[in-house]
């Protein structure tokens, strides 16, 4: 266990976010495969904390949802009114000490809608906190504008804090200063706790403000300091869809550079997208356009793109995809598909298999060395190994109220256009006749035959269309023939 290791982080989250004008709280807005309170809690799990408590409010019920599903041992705080930053730490303490438990050591406190925040980060400020023997220690950061934001005053010989000044009162030589807040802390938990029930509400908000527990504890003798975050760009705070699209922008260079630095080949990072939850081998190649999202996996070698779309899906090594869309899909080594494939959850393709243009396939399992090079629906099928699906063939596996399954085995030679309506088993090496509408069990080995015979009536289109260019044509047809003779 960390020495540095904090007794509790407490993530504020109970804010509407009226802003965002969207019915979706602004905390559950998704950027890079999590929500922003998501990334924040991953963050601050890198501290490894005795315990971690996100305040919330505003839609509880669908945020305290989503934190279950998201990290179940997250403990929720209910603020039943937004009175302010001060108050929504207090309401998270007490939910601790409701349940018993006494803190002891650093407390921190981060934001729920600063997605670019990281664990190195906060571990940085828990290390830098208990260093200097601060009683509060502020994440600040160091930025090209500070317009707006409030600013950390110095004192020059100790470099201790000594105020956090609003920028609207903030003197000429303050706004000088391009050190800022970024509203997240490191307590004493016991100096916290007391100084909380201190905070007065004379203010023109009428709120608890955490910012006033900075004061106290400075005019009570007690250290305030500072840690410089390394990007200030980290602490970006989301407030409209604006600034949320410019952390996704930021959040996914952040990934794709990591990404490329451990071997990944991406040409365009332009027009890549990748989820956090992603991940690469070395030696993988990602083509324009292509995004990469939930738990999806390439091996080494692998080749997606370009303009493919892959969601929680495995590709092996040396596998190529192209012009791809695929939920849910493992594809093996030394594959291929596309271009324009479309891989629903439960396909299983094997190694050095075949998913070509315009293929579609669904709870599908093929075999080694099969190929389904176009124009096909294979869907609750078991393909075997070095079988051959013709093209525009359709596994007919829906009877209007339940799927069936068809079996093809390996080595199997299947014509174009064939149907084959489930339940249905096609044996090994067997073969089917073009056109057929299979509906039967074929044995292994057999040829299968199910077309109607084709008849030839002379003479139909100058009896039913004379006259027409068809008519014409078959007529001249005719004479040529007749000339030759």
């Amino acid at each position: 266990m960390s020495a540095n290791r904090p007794a509790a982080v407490v993530v504020l989250a109970a804010g509407e976010g009226t802003r965002m004008k969207s019915a979706t709280p602004k905390v559950l807005h998704a950027i890079c495969g999590r929500s922003l309170v998501g990334h924040v809690v991953a963050a601050s799990r890198e501290l490894d904390p005795e315990h971690l408590v996100v305040v919330v409010g505003h839609a509880r019920e669908q945020v305290q949802a989503h934190l279950v599903g998201t990290d179940p041992a997250v403990r929720t705080a209910v603020q039943h009114e937004q009175n302010g930053t001060g108050h929504a730490v207090r309401m998270g303490l007490e939910e601790l000490s409701g349940q018993g438990v006494t803190l002891a050591g650093t407390v921190v406190v981060v934001c729920g809608d600063t997605p670019l925040l990281t664990g190195e980060t906060l571990r940085m400020l828990s290390e830098t906190h208990a260093a200097d023997g601060n009683a509060v220690t502020v994440l600040s950061a160091e930025v090209p504008d500070s317009t707006g934001y409030g600013r950390i005053v110095r004192d020059e010989a100790s470099g201790a804090v000594t105020a956090i000044v609003e920028h609207k009162d903030a003197s000429e030589a303050q706004r000088a200063i391009r050190e800022i807040n970024s509203g997240v802390f490191a307590f004493d938990a016991q100096l916290l706790t007391d100084a909380l029930g201190k905070v007065r509400t004379d203010n023109s908000q009428g709120e608890e403000y955490l910012t006033d527990v900075l004061g106290i504890l400075r005019e009570a003798g007690h250290r305030v300091g500072a840690a410089v975050a390394g990007d200030h760009r980290e602490i970006l705070g989301i407030n409209n869809r604006v600034q949320l699209a410019e952390a996704r922008r930021l959040l996914n260079e952040r990934l794709l550079h990591a990404a490329m630095l451990a071997g990944v080949t991406v040409v365009d990072p332009a027009t890549t997208w990748v989820d956090v939850t992603v991940d690469f081998e070395p030696d993988t190649v990602v083509h324009p356009g292509t995004q990469l999202m939930g738990t999806t996996r390439l091996a080494a070698g692998a080749e997606v793109g370009p303009h493919s779309r892959l969601t929680d899906t495995a590709v092996g090594p040396g596998a190529v995809v192209s012009f791809t869309v695929a939920d849910g899909a493992h594809i093996g080594a030394g594959a291929t598909v596309g271009p324009y494939a479309y891989l629903r959850p439960g396909t299983d393709l094997g190694p050095k298999s075949k998913a070509g243009a315009y293929v579609e396939m669904k709870n599908a399992t093929v075999g080694e060395g099969t190929k389904v090079p176009h124009l096909s629906y294979v869907g609750d099928a078991t393909i075997g190994e070095y079988t051959n699906i013709g093209a525009a063939s359709v596994f007919v596996n829906y009877d209007g109220e339940a799927k069936h399954h068809t079996t093809v085995g390996s080595h199997c030679r299947t014509g174009s256009d064939n149907m084959f309506v489930a339940p249905v088993t096609i044996g090994d090496g067997a073969y089917t006749a073009a056109g057929s509408v299979i509906t039967k069990d074929v044995p292994p080995g057999s040829l299968a035959v199910a077309r109607g015979q084709q008849r030839n009536i002379e003479g139909w289109v100058a009896r039913k269309r004379p006259g027409s260019a068809a008519a014409q044509a078959a007529s001249a047809a005719g004479q040529e023939s007749e000339g030759e003779r």
